[in-house]
């Protein structure tokens, strides 16, 4: 590997749209792991860019740094990641994925309605939700959490 082959935090700032303190601290937790010149700076991989890229990515759709821990976890250390390293990356992150739109649809869809809340404010509570009997099922908004009212 020559040192063209390697990338300054700031080519890779450029790169991703993250900024240098963020790469900073994704390196502080673990989740890059950039070597360092004989002039101490850091200098990151070209495949670095697709791992922080993820990241930012993964962010910005609710998965917390634990989660996308877990996933770069299962990719390979001291190899730029294949093609099926990342579906299979993907690929267990889509049902997650998948439960979150299904979650998202139905709150849409039932949030001008009975959310099973316990409000009764609404008048159509009273048909959806007489007597309160979500509260029985527990706390929250029971029906758009996904159980049927009835």
């Amino acid at each position: 590997m020559s040192a063209r082959d390697l990338l300054a935090i700031g080519q890779v700032a450029a790169r991703t749209g993250l900024s240098v303190s963020a790469i900073r601290f994704y390196e502080e937790a673990g989740l890059v792991a950039p070597m360092r010149n004989n002039g101490g700076q850091r200098r990151f991989l070209r495949a670095d860019n697709r791992r922080l890229s993820f990241i930012r990515i993964a962010q910005q759709l609710g998965f917390t740094l634990e989660d996308v821990r877990a996933q770069l976890a299962a990719l390979p250390n001291g190899r730029t990641p294949t093609k099926a390293d990342w579906t299979r990356l993907s690929t267990a992150m889509r049902g997650v994925l998948d439960e979150r739109i299904v979650r998202m649809e139905r709150l849409r869809d039932r949030l001008d309605g009975c959310i099973g809340c316990g409000c009764l404010s609404l008048k159509s509570c009273a048909i959806y939700n007489p007597d309160d009997e979500a509260r029985a099922r527990g706390s929250g908004a029971r029906w758009v959490l996904g159980e049927r009212n009835g």
